[in-house]
């Protein structure tokens, strides 16, 4: 049974990663500024740390913060991200994903949409009660070496 369901589970996340692959290459090819494969994991990374300082990037990523600000100073360039002073310290920015980025990562987040409503059609409210809980569980106590996202 483990097997299966590894098997499962590897099935469904490929699907999701081919599927925002698939609508990114369709959408974003002829873009000038588009982001490398490096680029959309950092935002992606940006964006489920929900505004983390340079630091904390560079920290959670495991590069140094010369590359970080390298690599965010590309994703500023591009308007993918952009520096915002702390209000609490004036000394610290914090990285927030622009406009631009958040309409580039709809794309996977419109097709989760979709699958969810076609989850709720398929399912009796009892399994959906029983797949938000397994959801939350591996979310919140299954997987301690990812940080909530924000």
């Amino acid at each position: 049974m483990k097997e299966l369901l590894e098997e499962r589970f590897n099935d469904v996340y490929r699907k999701f990663k081919l599927h925002f692959y698939m609508e990114t290459f369709a959408r974003f090819q002829d873009r000038e500024a588009s982001l490398t494969t490096v680029e959309s994991f950092a935002m992606e990374a940006i964006a489920a740390l929900g505004s983390p300082t340079v630091h904390e990037f560079a920290t959670f990523m495991r590069i140094s913060s010369s590359n970080a600000a390298y690599k965010i100073g590309s994703l500023i360039k591009k308007g993918y991200v952009e520096k915002v002073q702390s209000e609490s310290d004036g000394r610290e920015y914090h990285l927030r994903p622009t406009q631009k980025y958040i309409d580039y990562y709809n794309v996977s987040a419109s097709y989760v949409h979709e699958v969810i409503e076609r989850i709720e059609q398929r399912f009796s409210p009892e399994d959906l009660a029983k797949l938000e809980e397994m959801l939350r569980v591996m979310s919140e106590e299954l997987m301690p070496e990812v940080p909530a996202s924000a």
